[in-house]
């Protein structure tokens, strides 16, 4: 019985080491990403979540930025959502378009390719495309002209109280793409590292409108073809499920991480005010390369 007892106390103070050691590791962690993030010329933010664990770490959360292209991921909700609910199906069509409203005052703007990151459904326009089409290349191909056909389906104000039910306090979905008269105005979509984390998390935990559409939105999140910030230098055998978002000084990554061994966790990285855009592209992906790290040492 006395050698049972000095175990336990062994193992009490081991363990007690340990999780006083933790926070240490854990800080001088952040510590380092922080001193990254202070080299490079920038305003830059990070939300990562462990899915087995909780465990969390954060950089700048909370702080807004231009939501760019990761509002497509939102939209893509939504409209799953409303096909959830019947009022649409994925096999619907609407032929394609490249002339939209302003939300300021409905007067019409038009997309034109040479702007846009995906030129194959411009050749489409006037003939009938599925719902699922457009989702496919708004999400891997990051067509604006598909977001804004989506867009004309569902709206802004019923994509934001989505992401409000989906623990998202501070996304902002209020237009389509390149509505200038809206950018004009300062009415831009907006996100925050921490809200992009809470919606992929719940895409991951199959809690986005059902578990069903959450792994088919999963899925189209897989095939993205923008592979230059999360993925960039992570193991070939670790999939991403992600959604990236850039602009002029902007360059964004939200997504889900799949190891082989089935362990998953999410990383949000944005960042706005690059000054050099190409550095900023490559420390991105090398803080995604630390927080993999991290992961698996954790």
């Amino acid at each position: 019985m006395k050698r049972l007892g000095v175990f336990i106390l062994l193992f009490m103070q081991a363990s007690q080491i340990l999780s006083q050691q933790r926070p240490e590791k854990k800080q001088r962690f952040m510590d380092e990403i922080q001193q990254l993030f202070a080299a490079e010329q920038g305003v830059f933010a990070l939300a990562y979540k462990n899915l087995s664990t909780g465990d969390t770490l954060y950089w700048n959360e909370r702080e807004l930025f231009h939501a760019a292209s990761t509002m497509k991921t939102p939209v893509m909700i939504e409209v799953y959502r409303q096909a959830a609910l019947g009022n649409c199906k994925l096999a619907d069509t609407m032929v394609i378009r490249k002339e939209f409203q302003s939300i300021v005052d409905g007067s019409w703007y038009t997309l034109e390719g040479v702007d846009d990151s995906d030129d194959e459904v411009y050749a489409k326009i006037g003939t009938p495309q599925s719902l699922q089409y457009l989702i496919e290349r708004m999400i891997t191909r990051s067509s604006n002209i598909a977001t804004n056909m989506l867009m004309s389906r569902v709206t802004g104000v019923q994509i934001t109280a989505t992401m409000r039910k989906l623990g998202a306090p501070d996304i902002l979905v209020r237009r389509g793409v390149e509505d200038n008269k809206a950018y004009q105005q300062g009415l831009n979509n907006v996100t925050n590292a921490h809200d992009l984390m809470v919606i992929f998390e719940q895409l991951a935990l199959g809690n986005a409108v059902s578990p069903e559409a959450s792994s088919a939105m999963v899925q189209i999140l897989k095939r993205q073809f923008y592979n230059d910030l999360i993925p960039a230098l992570l193991p070939k055998d670790v999939q991403v499920a992600h959604k990236t978002g850039w602009i002029t000084g902007v360059h964004h990554d939200a997504g889900i991480i799949y190891l082989p061994d089935g362990r998953q966790y999410v990383l949000v990285l944005l960042s706005k005010k690059c000054k050099n855009e190409a550095s900023a592209v490559q420390l991105l992906a090398m803080i995604s390369s630390k927080i993999y790290n991290y992961f698996i040492n954790n």
